[in-house]
């Protein structure tokens, strides 16, 4: 019965662990929307928007040389999974002021994907090991 329960239970954690698995070249296609305004990996720099390196666990508005609105600098928001879908669905709802003109991105796998793609960088503009 411990077998049956142990294998059940680690069946449950694989087929989780696929579910929630991200496809980067889908992100990587998702940011060409986001590349006009931002840039991400080695080398990038501010645009009209800001870098996008070291994002995740980075707080809003903190990006030197980018000049951010009081609201983005004041949001309290620190970027993560979490934090960025809601925000990508719609900036200007969830940081009222931001300068960001983006009418947002609606499709929850895409944003997934976004995110994951995203996030593989570090402050650094390197890829994540």
């Amino acid at each position: 019965m411990r077998k049956a329960v142990l294998f059940s239970l680690a069946a449950l954690g694989a087929s989780t662990a696929m579910a929630a698995a991200q496809d980067l070249p889908a992100g990587e296609q998702s940011f060409r929307k986001c590349a006009p305004c931002h840039a991400v990996g080695e080398g990038a720099k501010n645009k009209v928007g800001p870098l996008l390196n070291g994002l995740e666990g980075r707080k809003s508005g903190t990006i030197e040389g980018y000049t951010y609105t009081e609201a983005n600098k004041n949001s309290g928001i620190v970027w993560s999974a979490q934090t960025f879908a809601e925000y990508i669905k719609d900036p200007r709802a969830k940081i009222p002021g931001t300068k960001m003109v983006f009418a947002g991105i609606k499709n929850d796998k895409e944003i997934a994907d976004l995110w994951a793609y995203l996030a593989q960088f570090g402050p650094d503009g390197k890829k994540k090991s």
